[in-house]
């Protein structure tokens, strides 16, 4: 590259060194690397000009469709969604991705429309299931519906049972974490406690199921469990923020190393932005702010609970815990 040079630019030399430097950064990871860092605006931007020279290209539409659906842009999504349907029928994500965005627009339309985008919804994660066994983040997006959609919309946990057993057979983690799913959502929770513990033990393939299964012990304010997911997600992506926040949620809860609990917090608050489906900056606020009051820090917590609240105003656990530390 030029610049590990001591030479002189002219603006002709200069122009034609972005050249090169853009030919080396396709459209497409420009868009990836914005998508990662959380400016999906940015990245909707590349990703429509890549797809007008490139109306073909289903990864293109795919990348348009999660983008969407983080900044919530819902019926840019189902657009972006079919089209990559109708580009590639027999891709297993597109039909994957293309649910989530009917699921989305299932959440906000009426109750009456509801009923057909939440049929629509079905069906995708079917089709994904029935191209790709192995499409396991499909599998378990139609094992959630299945165990939580009522039977006027083809739910039914007796359709789930069947897929969790596949899983058990394709991966272990994969079928407890889908059988902790539907133990969950019936509120049989020593159950699912067990389930969610034997898929953490099974060794999930990627970060995002181990983090999942954190999601889990969290609400159930499992410490001891938030630790072990912390060390299981750093040992399988050490650069990956997350493990920070729940082995930081894991001591608040526990009690112990008050120190090291805000340090952990405190870096991946500084890690950021992040994606919508990691931990957000005003969670962290509200442990922080936990973490403040168990030290009886009582000006200390209400910072903390403020700042989440002016990041989120209608988040109502730091509301709540604003409430008992006697106001706003």
């Amino acid at each position: 590259m030029p610049g590990h040079r001591r030479i002189v630019l002219t603006a002709l030399c200069l122009l034609a060194w972005q050249s090169r430097v853009a030919a080396q950064d396709p459209p497409m990871d420009a868009a990836k690397q914005s998508y990662e860092m959380g400016d999906y605006n940015k990245a909707i931007e590349i990703l429509k000009s890549a797809a007008t020279k490139e109306p073909n290209n289903g990864e293109i539409q795919l990348l348009l469709t999660r983008a969407y659906l983080e900044s919530n842009q819902i019926e840019n999504a189902v657009n972006s969604a079919e089209k990559a349907v109708a580009i590639d029928p027999k891709n297993s994500f597109y039909h994957q991705w293309l649910g989530e965005a009917y699921g989305a627009k299932a959440d906000h339309a009426s109750m009456l429309s509801a009923y057909s985008w939440a049929r629509k919804t079905q069906k995708e994660f079917e089709a994904a299931v029935q191209l790709n066994e192995r499409n396991f983040d499909g599998a378990q997006d139609l094992i959630e519906y299945d165990c939580t959609a009522p039977s006027i919309v083809g739910g039914g946990e007796d359709k789930a049972q069947p897929l969790i057993q596949k899983l058990m057979s394709l991966d272990a983690a994969e079928g407890h974490f889908g059988a902790g799913v539907c133990k969950a959502v019936k509120k049989d929770y020593t159950g699912a406690d067990a389930e969610y513990a034997k898929a953490l033990e099974s060794k999930p393939k990627t970060a995002d199921r181990i983090y999942d299964i954190g999601d889990y012990f969290l609400q159930r304010g499992q410490g001891d469990k938030l630790l072990d997911v912390a060390t299981a997600g750093e040992a399988l992506a050490p650069k990956d923020a997350r493990g920070m926040y729940y082995r930081g949620v894991g001591l608040v809860l526990k009690g112990e190393q008050n120190a090291e609990a805000e340090k952990e917090l405190r870096a991946y608050l500084a890690a950021g932005p992040f994606r919508s489906t990691y931990p957000n900056p005003w969670d962290v606020h509200y442990w922080l702010g936990r973490l403040n009051a168990a030290q009886k820090n009582t000006a200390g917590a209400r910072s903390e609970y403020q700042q989440a609240l002016k990041l989120n105003p209608k988040y109502k656990k730091a509301q709540d815990a604003l409430k008992q530390l006697g106001g706003q």
